[in-house]
């Protein structure tokens, strides 16, 4: 018979066996009798259609999966035996083994060379899996064009245009959210399962989605970057179109936030761009910050940047100062005057460099500037999560008031005029 299993196999079933815990074995036997009961075959293989709605997966990449899982016999009959081994390679396995397992993933026409039509695939298949409606739309230009930004991130450094295992994994770092998905397709389906995970995006009533840089997709990307609790929702905190390119408001709305905040560009290039900021955005004479913030661009490569540990130079907040070595605005890396990204206090100009911070690219076309949308949202976390304001010895009150608090103590001491 097609599924009948060697002793070979047995062995395999055997050492894979060890991998989990006896609880966790009769979890996954209870699912599997499930499943095949599903299947109507007498207690004996999962059929790949019941495989595909359990595990939620949609498009081409769910054919893959199943054909790895059964480890590709054709038959149409996934064992017990089959699922316990895939599971302990591809959840519990080296490194090594799981990224060889995931690189055949990728292979999704099976033909052993990692394409450009293999990645779309890829990528059709997220969208279908997990974005909504509203988010795929019905336009296929509006689609192809949502995949490309993703795709134009991908080196393929084989002479035919193929991806090598070291051109997947550098894809997969600056696409985070992607390497997620692709490593919990086995998971239980549940909304906190890696790379499935979609912030919620909450915006007044009022406001029209369409005016709105942040889509459901580069949500979803950027979210890869951060941990589940952070990329369940964001909320709109300032957008230039509705309350004005104002360096001013942009602090007195942001400052409403209880958690980190997400700063979102479009620049008249055409460019979409930005900064994941860990911490509050407040007065500061020099660089301060965590190695939780990071870089990102959306268009026309979707790229997360992280901190490369090679400097501290992270957040960067200017607010008020006279002195020209230390410049109003807001920015993440690089140097003052050379930063990674930098808005200025006018909103009206800005500028992003290529920096060791984050071993990110110039983010935009150009490396100065002008802002064309702005947008800033904050992480929504859950009641008990830290405030900035209930810290000890910490000042309550806006950017503005802190700074105006500031400016009446060095007025005291007669330094109002000078800088930190």
């Amino acid at each position: 018979m097609g599924n009948a299993q060697s002793p070979a196999t047995d062995q395999r079933f055997i050492a894979a066996s060890r991998a989990f815990s006896k609880e966790e074995l009769e979890d996954l036997r209870s699912l599997f009798a499930s499943l095949a009961a599903q299947s109507q075959s007498d207690g004996k293989f999962i059929s790949q259609s019941v495989f595909q709605v359990y595990y939620g997966v949609q498009g081409a990449l769910a054919a893959r999966l199943f054909q790895l899982v059964s480890r590709e016999r054709k038959d149409g009959m996934l064992t017990f035996k089959d699922l316990i081994i895939s599971k302990a390679t591809y959840e519990r396995g080296t490194r090594d083994e799981v990224d060889e397992f995931i690189f055949k993933l990728c292979d999704v026409n099976g033909d052993g060379a990692l394409g450009r039509d293999d990645l779309e695939s890829i990528l059709k298949s997220i969208e279908q899996t997990i974005f909504t409606e509203e988010a795929k739309g019905s336009n296929s230009a509006t689609q192809n064009q949502r995949m490309e930004v993703f795709l134009n991130s991908a080196t393929f450094s084989n002479s035919k245009e193929c991806m090598s295992q070291k051109d997947l994994s550098t894809w997969c770092c600056l696409v985070p959210s992607v390497r997620k998905f692709l490593g919990s397709l086995l998971m239980p389906p549940d909304p906190g399962r890696p790379g499935f995970q979609v912030p919620k995006l909450d915006y007044p009533p009022d406001v029209d989605s369409h005016v709105l840089i942040l889509k459901e997709e580069f949500a979803w990307h950027i979210g890869g970057a951060l941990t589940q609790q952070e990329a369940e929702s964001w909320k709109l905190l300032y957008h230039s179109s509705i309350h004005g390119l104002s360096f001013n408001t942009f602090l007195g709305k942001i400052s409403t936030g209880e958690g980190p905040t997400i700063l979102v560009i479009r620049d008249k290039e055409g460019y979409i761009y930005g900064g994941y900021a860990s911490q509050p955005w407040e007065r500061h004479s020099d660089f301060y910050g965590d190695m939780k913030s990071f870089l990102f661009q959306l268009t026309p490569k979707a790229s997360i940047f992280r901190p490369t540990g090679a400097n501290t130079s992270i957040q960067w907040c200017g607010v008020g100062f006279s002195s020209d070595s230390i410049p109003n605005g807001v920015g993440f890396g690089g140097k003052p005057h050379h930063f990674g990204l930098y808005l200025s206090a006018n909103f009206d100009g800005g500028h992003t460099f290529s920096c060791t911070t984050f071993n990110s690219p110039s983010l935009s076309k150009l490396n100065y500037i002008t802002p064309d949308v702005i947008e800033c949202w904050g992480i929504q976390l859950e009641t008990g999560a830290q405030n900035e304001d209930n810290r000890p010895g910490v000042v309550k009150g806006t950017v503005l008031e802190r700074f105006k608090e500031d400016r009446n103590m060095l007025k005291l001491v007669g330094l109002a005029s000078s800088s930190d």
